[in-house]
């Protein structure tokens, strides 16, 4: 195993160990479930077309979405906070710095979304009847299109926090978007339900993939024919959601690199003064 291999992992780890004595934290990742299971709760009807629950269409939909939100939203916000607080500049100086640092933040959202998820289809199940895969090939879907979808977005939230501004703006510009494909990815209403127009563009981007994904391995196949296309196109979901992993990674590197060497002393501490007399941090 390479050093930047065995330091990123041993960061993660660490980075791990903080995450779970952090209450506020990790009550941010459970509330989520809670909102998830208190919209499935009051849902009623089927998918129309089907015979299938609109409450487990829901749940596949926020599964895929926290998917989405710890690797697009989380994860951009505290690469953009530990660039303020001077991380990206103690990484000059370390060999193989970026790669590891890399490493570490993937291994640390990873775990994360991966528990949120489990956590969220465990509690769905036993409070209010919710679904889950119903044999071994199931099962397999919903672990390559997790790690596919993972894949897809970690890099590319690690690409926009290279580049987002101080963390007050950076949540402000990327919570509008992606609560945009919140809405039109098909993972709150079936997907058919949305113009045209808004169909093609939300199959640009990988949440509508993720979320289609995970309902063909946690809805009966007659759900399919709820689908646009009639079927479930897994090829499809494999495909783009690679595509959106290779440039999140062709991405990511080059940024986090570009933002370490623009980083300096002098820059951090006028990012200091300035929040200091913003009132964000203490004089």
């Amino acid at each position: 195993m390479s050093n930047g291999w065995r330091a990123g992992l041993q960061r993660g780890g660490i980075e791990l160990r903080h995450l779970l004595r952090n209450g506020k934290e990790m009550s941010g990742h459970l509330t989520n479930v809670v909102v998830a299971l208190l919209v499935a709760a009051y849902v009623s009807d089927d998918v129309p077309g089907t015979r299938t629950p609109m409450a487990h269409l829901v749940l596949a939909g926020f599964a895929a979405y926290l998917l989405f939100q710890i690797g697009l939203i989380n994860l951009p916000q505290m690469l953009v906070t530990e660039r303020e607080e001077g991380a990206l500049l103690r990484l000059r100086a370390t060999p193989g710095g970026i790669p590891a640092y890399l490493v570490a933040k993937c291994l640390l959202v990873v775990v994360v979304a991966v528990a949120t998820l489990a956590l969220l289809l465990a509690t769905a199940a036993l409070l209010v009847d919710g679904p889950l895969p119903h044999g071994p090939a199931d099962w397999l879907t919903l672990l390559w299109v997790t790690a596919l979808g993972l894949l897809a977005v970690v890099p590319l939230g690690a690409a926009i926090g290279a580049v987002l501004p101080n963390p007050r703006e950076a949540l402000a510009l990327i919570m509008l978007p992606t609560m945009g494909l919140l809405f039109t990815s098909g993972t709150v209403f079936p997907i058919t339900s949305l113009p045209v127009p808004v169909q093609q563009v939300a199959s640009a981007f990988p949440l509508k993939w993720m979320a289609q994904g995970l309902r063909s391995a946690l809805l009966p196949d007659t759900a399919r024919t709820a689908e646009a296309a009639g079927s479930w196109e897994l090829p499809m979901v494999a495909l783009v959601l690679t595509a959106w992993a290779v440039l999140g990674f062709l991405l990511a590197v080059p940024l986090l690199r570009r933002a370490a060497r623009r980083e300096s002393g002098s820059r951090l501490s006028a990012r200091h003064r300035k929040a200091a007399q913003s009132g964000a941090l203490p004089a």
